[in-house]
């Protein structure tokens, strides 16, 4: 076997890590009907607040153990770029743009691992990879925008200072590698994201409404699967995979907040967004082979 070619069993493993890590944006994608079917009253940062802190606290309860030395300011920056800035800049950028426009510009996260891996890390700037990222991008864009859609500059601003801190945080995950299990890992960055939304949220009120039943399972599912499970796989797809692999799955949100509208809300599905999802499909394509190579 020549030195360019993997072992059937590497693929079969790499390809095992790649659908485990898939899951967690697939998922991801659930949260939009999650939380307009069900949590459509609730304060958005009470709710990232609410997804973040008691599913840190659970797993740190399984984890029972805290950081040492230099992982205490580590874990808070891994934690507030992963989890406080990231959610708190996503929500500012959903109420100041409509949901396309804000997905879209969430959407140049991939592009930005591209460069930022090649600078912190070393890794191999591909053409593949950058062009994968763009026809992801493309893809999301004619997946989610609309015609007529108005832009403001602050909720351009604040997307794009999301996937930037996503991105940030995507790659010093992959640098700073813990001394510890990925379940401990986890538990420790969603804790101090948690701890660092509690003032904003706090600030940007208003009170929570009187919970249902229906808020009880929305919170559930973003908290226990949408968070806690989803970031386990998440972070391990990181320590297994290269950034730029792992980064072009965060596409499948989009299209998966897309087709479950589609199936569940009665949303249309038109030959253009059918388009984006060929070229969503093809960015995470040429993405993955980009960093294989």
């Amino acid at each position: 076997m020549s030195a360019g070619q993997s072992a059937p069993g590497s693929r079969r493993t790499q390809a095992r890590d790649l659908l485990l890590t898939a899951l967690a944006p697939a998922i991801w994608g659930s949260s939009y009907i999650v939380t307009t079917q069900l949590l459509p009253q609730a304060p958005a940062m009470t709710v990232a607040l609410l997804r973040a802190l008691p599913a840190g606290l659970l797993l740190l309860a399984f984890a029972r153990r805290l950081p040492q030395g230099v992982w205490w300011l580590r874990v808070f920056i891994l934690g507030a770029l992963n989890f406080s800035v990231f959610w708190s800049m996503l929500f500012v950028s959903a109420y100041r743009l409509p949901g396309g426009a804000a997905a879209t510009v969430g959407a140049v996260q991939p592009l930005v691992v591209v460069f930022l891996a090649a600078w912190v890390l070393g890794s191999a700037l591909r053409p593949a990879s950058v062009l994968g990222a763009l026809a992801g991008l493309v893809g999301v864009a004619l997946l989610v925008l609309t015609p007529g859609v108005r832009l403001d500059a602050m909720g351009i601003a604040a997307g794009l200072a999301g996937a930037v801190s996503m991105a940030c945080g995507t790659v010093l995950t992959r640098k700073w590698r813990p001394p510890v299990p990925l379940l401990t890992f986890t538990a420790w960055q969603l804790t101090a994201g948690g701890v660092l939304l509690l003032p904003v949220a706090l600030w940007a009120g208003p009170d929570f409404p009187a919970p249902t039943l229906g808020h009880l399972i929305g919170l559930a599912w973003l908290g226990l699967v949408g968070a806690a499970l989803t970031y386990v796989l998440w972070f391990r797809g990181i320590a297994r995979l290269e950034p730029n692999m792992v980064a072009p799955l965060g596409f499948l949100s989009p299209l998966t907040a897309i087709l479950l509208g589609w199936a569940f809300l009665d949303q249309t599905l038109t030959a253009v967004q059918m388009a984006g999802v060929a070229l969503v499909m093809g960015g995470i394509w040429l993405g993955q082979r980009g960093a294989a190579r």
